[in-house]
């Protein structure tokens, strides 16, 4: 997307999308969820429920009003990148 041209170059982020690639697991949610205020955003929910999720990565609002969801953290980049690693499981 364009509006990450001015944070990360193009090969950088083909880079981390290749890693990305790599070390994902691919989940196939088999719980319906239906808690979040904007119905496009309750697959992350269980998609994170399903793949035993200890935190989601977000800056959306309607999911991050509902922190923590389950024992799954949900938290925006920046306090993401605050969190210590030991902590994430």
């Amino acid at each position: 997307r364009d509006k990450f041209n001015k944070y990360i170059t193009e090969l950088d982020r083909q880079r981390f999308l290749a890693a990305y690639v790599r070390e994902a697991t691919l989940i196939e949610p088999r719980v319906t969820i239906r808690a979040c205020r904007d119905p496009d955003d309750d697959k992350f929910l269980e998609l994170a429920v399903d793949g035993k999720a200890s935190m989601i990565v977000s800056g959306d609002m309607d999911l991050l009003t509902l922190n923590p969801f389950q024992g799954i953290l949900i938290l925006p980049p920046d306090e993401f990148m605050d969190y210590p690693i030991a902590d994430i499981s």
